[in-house]
């Protein structure tokens, strides 16, 4: 099912037998969930699908080791703590080890479970030049403007040029006008999204969990507007569109990317290029744990490591994986 049409449809590959398949691979600040494997293993199993029908896959899965900010969670990655500094501040390493180590666990776990591994997995610190270049390609269209505290893409300035509806992919009603909880005046609407972020905001810092210009970013990079960083949702669009066009096949995620950062792919992208971005669009429901969802305050994260503790083959969660459709609730017990 296309969430984006929200129709049941045939796959038709855009230049077949070749299709590109891009999925949103994890932010690498701590181990990745048993939830997040769903998706994972939801994507593996739609590749080997292909393959098995004489499809020739270019698959790509990022690795995002930079500016994905805590205020995510409310809806809104504008502001907040960078999610790699924070577990760097945590763990007493630098920002790169935290990034190095947790890419490592991910990749040995991917291997327990057998999951086909991507041709490309790209990390977004790897590339900031082609971040840049679409900020600027998107500036030079008069997409964006620029606050005290980085460059943003202005989503009625999108509709107007463009013709089309911001947030089509999305549930309208969650990324309406002031649904997001922390609002930043200097936006010019709600929506709005950051494009690139200043190290220092000189006042209030929208990217550190503190105003003290002493406290300094260990990721940080020159840029034509100012030493900074990317936002979240530019390094996607960036990374996808190099590796497998301006147009491609399929896009996967997690539910939770469809209300804020896959329309923002979308809105960025087709500003930038003028063309459809990605035709289908695929996103796997949340697991739960025990009949609830997961949660730090529940206690009921658990990780590929978890299930090794308790002496069960990796092998048996991926077919756990299978026995439930990726659009409906699954219920994960130690006993299932």
């Amino acid at each position: 099912k296309n969430s984006l049409t929200r129709k049941k449809e045939k796959f038709v590959a855009l230049a077949p037998p070749n299709v590109g398949m891009y999925t949103c691979g994890p932010t690498v600040y701590d181990f990745a969930h048993i939830g997040n494997f769903r998706t994972y293993t939801t994507a593996d199993v739609l590749l080997r699908t292909l393959e098995f029908n004489g499809y020739n896959l270019n698959y790509v899965m990022n690795l995002t080791d930079v500016g994905h900010l805590t205020g995510d969670n409310s809806g809104d990655a504008d502001f907040g703590e960078d999610r790699i500094e924070k577990a760097a501040k945590r763990e007493g390493k630098n920002a790169w080890d935290i990034a190095q180590f947790y890419t490592d666990v991910f990749i040995n776990d991917m291997n327990l479970l057998n999951l086909s591994t991507p041709k490309i997995m790209p990390k977004a610190t790897e590339h900031i030049k082609e971040q840049i270049q679409l900020v600027q390609k998107l500036e030079t269209k008069e997409f964006t403007y620029k606050t005290s505290d980085g460059i943003y893409f202005d989503t009625k300035v999108f509709e107007q040029k463009t013709g089309k509806k911001y947030g089509e992919l999305s549930t309208l009603d969650k990324i309406k006008e002031g649904a997001r909880v922390e609002i930043n005046p200097e936006k010019k609407n709600a929506r709005d999204f950051a494009l690139w972020k200043f190290t220092y905001t000189g006042g209030r810092s929208f990217d550190l969990a503190q105003d003290d210009v002493s406290s300094k970013r260990q990721m940080e990079w020159e840029s034509p507007w100012g030493v900074g960083f990317p936002g979240w949702h530019i390094e996607c669009s960036s990374m996808s569109m190099k590796y497998l066009g301006e147009s491609f096949d399929i896009h996967i995620g997690g539910e939770d990317l469809r209300s804020t950062h896959h329309p923002n792919e979308i809105a960025q992208s087709e500003a930038a290029t003028g063309k459809r971005f990605v035709k289908y669009w695929i996103h796997v429901t949340f697991l739960q744990i025990e009949g609830k969802r997961m949660s730090k305050s529940s206690g009921n994260i658990f990780t590929i490591k978890d299930i090794v503790k308790k002496k069960i083959d990796p092998l048996a969660l991926r077919y756990l994986y299978l026995t439930a459709h990726y659009r409906d609730t699954l219920n994960f017990t130690w006993e299932a």
